[in-house]
């Protein structure tokens, strides 16, 4: 068939998929929601409003646990390409597209579809996996849900491009339920559905220049539109937002993570954005805490996060604040999320250094915030030497500071030093601005009476002077009692006046990143 000829049934298909949608559309009304009943929504105190919803409070273990890890994995993990392979393979220019080509052939004929089955995943052992992220001192444990791909990783009931039909054809989120379990941990699944209409819509279009340009990829085969989408509009430009998405769509992604709330009980549900499609995903958020309620007995311990400031500002949820930290001490617990290379396995990527992490792991929970850190799994299913070697360093630096980490909150400040990581306004992702901390760079917890002090590096000098201890300070008051470095039996002495905390170091470091002192004495 002629490029024109391709061109021509492409937009006869476009249109035949708008006309589809409008009539999804028009069957449900402009923002119609069915009743609830039909919604299949489980009564409880908790109703689709956000006056309801204020009504919120994040549980005490999730304030506890403060460290968890995230799996990226899916279809889109067997190029070991980076992120967004689904999206960028369609994109002509970028370097997916251009790794595709050589690799698989054009998306003309090979696409994402065609990729899915490649994913075999047969190395996969959740339980080993979810053990060494437990023995890292993770308290909680995130598997993907749904990627903006489309694909469910469960067996889910309303799309059958899902995990436990195709490719490694067993049920992921289930399978990592059930080892989080075992271990001991929270689990949680991740959402990142509402997107995908307007994401996959590029799956619908065509090369712009060369032989095949105004040759349709794969996407506009009609019998592939539970996958790709029937978006009439291709956003090669992506507008991170909910305009001209029908409905219909809407009530897919509702119906869909119901499903995944239903069958997995997550205790931690994670939104890639911001509560979405207004009553749709209030309606939702009220659906999972019913849910959790009934089966606590009663007592709330979900946790749904949202990245827009104002839903959890009004009590709605826990902010999530991805890649970065926030100003200061925020005054309810918060989530930051980050990996330590991209969020999808990329064969070439350089990796966060473990001191990297550990520096941003202490900022973020002297910030009053927990740390989600994803390690993504290679196409069979598990950790490359380099993944282990940084998980490794993360386990033995925990099993000498976890008592400053968990269970902690905030001082009265959260640091000091040359490297305070203050957020740029509308910056979206400030961990880029960050450099390595230093002896000078210090963090603040507190447990009870006792204050913990981290100072990020280990000063030259035999003797270490914290500043912002100092008895001038307005937030410092009481007398100090007893000081201790954690990891290490040597009796310390100190001194403590207008200058700050000074306190002569033993000639061993009880760990190789950052260290802490047990303070005893000073109001908390």
């Amino acid at each position: 068939m002629k490029a024109a000829d391709m061109t021509r049934r492409h937009a006869l298909q476009l249109l035949g998929g708008a006309l589809s949608g409008l009539a999804l559309t028009r069957s449900w009304g402009a923002e119609a929601i069915p009743p609830e009943e039909t919604r299949g929504i489980v009564p409880g105190p908790f109703t689709g409003t956000r006056e309801s919803l204020g009504a919120y409070r994040c549980p005490e273990w999730f304030r506890d646990a403060k460290f968890g890890i995230w799996a990226h994995w899916g279809p889109q993990s067997a190029p070991e390409d980076g992120d967004w392979y689904a999206r960028n393979l369609y994109l002509q220019g970028s370097k997916q597209y251009q790794d595709h080509l050589e690799r698989y052939g054009h998306p003309t004929r090979f696409g994402y579809k065609d990729i899915i089955p490649t994913w075999k995943g047969e190395q996969f052992d959740p339980e080993h996996l979810v053990g060494l992220y437990q023995k890292a001192g993770a308290k909680y444990f995130m598997s993907m849900g749904v990627h903006v791909d489309n694909f469910d990783m469960w067996n889910s009931k309303y799309q059958r491009w899902n995990a436990a039909k195709m490719g490694i054809k067993r049920d992921v989120v289930g399978l990592f339920r059930q080892a989080a379990i075992k271990h001991g941990l929270k689990f949680g699944v991740s959402d990142h559905l509402w997107m995908a209409y307007k994401w996959m819509s590029v799956a619908h279009a065509s090369d712009l220049t060369g032989p095949l340009a105004g040759v349709p990829y794969d996407g506009i085969d009609p019998k592939w539109n539970d996958l790709y989408g029937g978006c009439p509009e291709i956003y090669r430009k992506l507008p991170w937002d909910e305009d001209g998405i029908p409905d219909s769509w809407k009530r897919e992604w509702f119906r869909r993570i119901q499903d995944l709330v239903d069958q997995y009980q997550p205790d931690v549900l994670y939104c890639d954005g911001q509560i979405p499609f207004a009553q749709w995903g209030l309606d939702l958020v009220a659906h999972f805490y019913n849910q959790n309620l009934r089966r606590h007995g009663g007592k709330l311990e979900a946790v749904y996060t949202s990245k827009r400031p104002s839903d959890s500002a009004a009590g709605l949820c826990v902010f999530d604040k991805e890649r970065g930290v926030v100003d200061g001490i925020w005054p309810q617990p918060w989530q930051t999320e980050t990996c330590i290379g991209h969020w999808h396995y990329d064969r070439n990527v350089r990796y966060k250094t473990p001191k990297q992490i550990i520096d941003m792991l202490v900022d973020v929970v002297s910030r009053n915030g927990n740390f989600l850190l994803n390690f993504p799994l290679n196409t069979h299913g598990v950790l490359d030497d380099r993944e282990q070697i940084i998980l490794a360093a993360i386990t033995t630096w925990m099993q000498v500071n976890s008592g400053a980490i968990y269970g902690t909150r905030p001082w009265r400040t959260f640091g000091e030093g040359p490297n305070l990581v203050k957020p740029e306004p509308g910056q979206k992702y400030n961990e880029t601005n960050r450099k390595d901390f230093t002896f000078e760079d210090v963090r603040f917890t507190t447990r009870g009476k006792i204050l913990y002090t981290f100072f990020m590096g280990w000063p030259e000098q035999p003797t270490l002077t914290i500043p912002a201890l100092a008895t001038s300070r307005p937030y410092v008051a009481g007398r100090i009692q007893q000081v201790k470095l954690i990891g290490s039996d040597k009796k310390l002495s100190w001194k403590h006046d207008v200058t700050g905390l000074t306190v002569p170091l033993p000639p061993d470091r009880p760990c190789d990143y950052g260290c802490a002192l047990e303070i005893q004495g000073l109001e908390t």
